[in-house]
């Protein structure tokens, strides 16, 4: 499994010192060839991890505008993350309006998703305005997410998260479920934690 970095900022501001992994295997080729490029730059303060997406896309879609609403039918990004010395794990998942979807799990079937007060702990900025959008051509955009390590259940930062990092777009133009860390799956499955790569914080 894949490791990446994540190094200690004093904030956005320092972004250029971020770890930059690409989001790039395709587990499920045959059916679902189309690959987007996307990048993720990490970096963490000493209450929060901070992630941005950027992301260059044929055919972007957002028709989602309700929080944990099925965004993952629009231009989506997710990330998937769980300390690995417990049952639970998370997801974060914003289209490219920067409307969210937060749930705790045990498993796809089994969840609680954040309330109105956790969501809005999860501070969210997007690059396109938060309006419907349906576009053809090569769109570029961008997601910041800043999670504290609170909502994660780390009642300090922790030395390492399991995590994996996801691009979809159920309907988009060109449907794809692309990863960080290879899924080895039939199908497209994203709530496979056996399949996290691992986050490794500085101090």
């Amino acid at each position: 499994m894949k490791e990446a970095n994540v190094p200690m900022v004093s904030g956005w501001t320092d972004i250029e010192t971020f770890n930059t992994i690409d989001i790039d295997c395709v587990p499920w080729p045959e059916k679902f060839p189309y690959r987007p490029r996307v990048k993720a730059s990490l970096a963490h303060t000493s209450e929060a991890l901070l992630i941005r997406f950027d992301v260059a896309e044929e055919g972007v879609r957002a028709v989602c505008t309700e929080p944990n609403g099925k965004v993952w039918e629009d231009s989506c990004v997710e990330f998937f993350v769980k300390d690995p010395q417990s049952r639970y794990y998370f997801n974060f998942e914003t289209n490219c309006i920067g409307v969210g979807l937060a749930a705790k799990r045990i498993s796809r079937q089994e969840f609680a998703h954040f309330d109105a007060e956790q969501m809005a702990q999860v501070k969210r900025r997007a690059s396109l305005p938060c309006e419907p959008v349906e576009a053809s051509g090569e769109t570029h955009w961008s997601i910041e997410l800043e999670i504290p390590f609170s909502v994660l259940d780390c009642p300090t930062k922790p030395a390492e998260l399991l995590a994996n990092f996801y691009k979809c777009g159920d309907l988009t133009a060109h449907p794809h479920f692309v990863t960080w860390n290879p899924v080895n799956t039939p199908a497209p499955d994203f709530h496979r934690p056996e399949f996290f790569g691992t986050l490794l914080f500085s101090f």
